[in-house]
């Protein structure tokens, strides 16, 4: 939904529409030069209308700072336009107060240079040793999970490469005893993942994989009907670990810069004791 805009925002606006316009030529978008001198650098209005496909007034009114409400499809068509790079497309929904569509935040993006970023991410994972950490992508998938997260935290090792997701783990795995402590990271985690949910909803394998979960954990049927959301989550977790003693850890799951749909998870230890004990691993 648009939120309101202030003089400023749209001041800001137009001039990164003008300063993105500026930086093409028409060659840069296979548009012919004709040979003749422009008086300003760049893309003419009109040309870059054409190829976003929306009319010449309205862009016009756009880059005057016009109080108008562009929707996510035309805001794509002029980021495409003017060959933005993915903080840049960023850039310009936050300016036009338009909602971002995360599930198609990456797109375009080289695939052989994300998979480099989140391999970065993984060997980031696993370098905070012997600070427990982990990676979870979409769905709650588990994409690293270091040595100390296993020791503390248990390994997912023995989970099926299809079932390698923490939200699985923790709602439906047999043999596994729903303590008061196990309940309540399970119940954030699936808080966590109803946020998620609510961007991919009617995705084939969002609905796929409610469904299953649904199926195989009538816990997960009651909780999902309570319909608890959590974005964030930070804290400190009391652990009575068997080997290691009461160990108190501060974690909190963040988003890494550039990737919208990944959450890193990170612990430290919250006092002496802790520390000594992660130090043994």
């Amino acid at each position: 939904m648009a939120v309101a805009s202030s003089p400023s925002r749209r001041d800001e606006l137009r001039a990164f529409l003008r300063s993105r316009r500026a930086r093409l030529s028409p060659a840069d978008v296979g548009l012919p030069d004709n040979g003749g001198r422009r008086r300003t650098p760049g893309l003419r209005r009109e040309e870059l209308a054409a190829l976003a496909g929306v009319g010449v007034s309205w862009y016009t009114w756009l880059e005057q700072g016009r109080d108008i409400n562009p929707s996510p499809d035309v805001l794509d068509a002029l980021a495409r336009a003017l060959r933005l790079d993915p903080a840049e497309r960023r850039t310009l929904f936050a300016l036009a107060r338009t909602e971002l569509p995360l599930a198609d935040d990456m797109a375009g993006a080289d695939p052989e240079r994300l998979d480099g970023e989140i391999s970065q991410l993984i060997a980031l994972v696993d370098s905070v040793h012997p600070n427990p950490a982990y990676l979870l992508g979409p769905m709650t998938r588990i994409l690293a999970w270091n040595r100390a997260a296993s020791v503390v935290l248990g390994s997912p090792d023995h989970l099926a490469p299809e079932r390698r997701y923490l939200l699985w783990w923790l709602m439906v795995e047999p043999g596994e005893t729903m303590t008061p402590q196990r309940e309540a990271t399970a119940r954030n985690t699936l808080g966590r993942f109803r946020a998620e949910y609510a961007r991919h909803a009617g995705e084939p394998e969002y609905e796929e994989f409610l469904a299953q979960i649904r199926q195989d954990s009538p816990r997960f049927c009651e909780w999902w009907d309570e319909h608890e959301v959590i974005e964030a989550q930070r804290g400190t977790k009391v652990i009575d670990h068997p080997q290691l003693g009461t160990l108190r850890l501060h974690h909190a799951q963040t988003v890494p810069t550039g990737q919208p749909e990944l959450r890193m998870a990170i612990y430290a230890p919250a006092d002496e004791p802790t520390r000594a004990a992660l130090a043994r691993l």
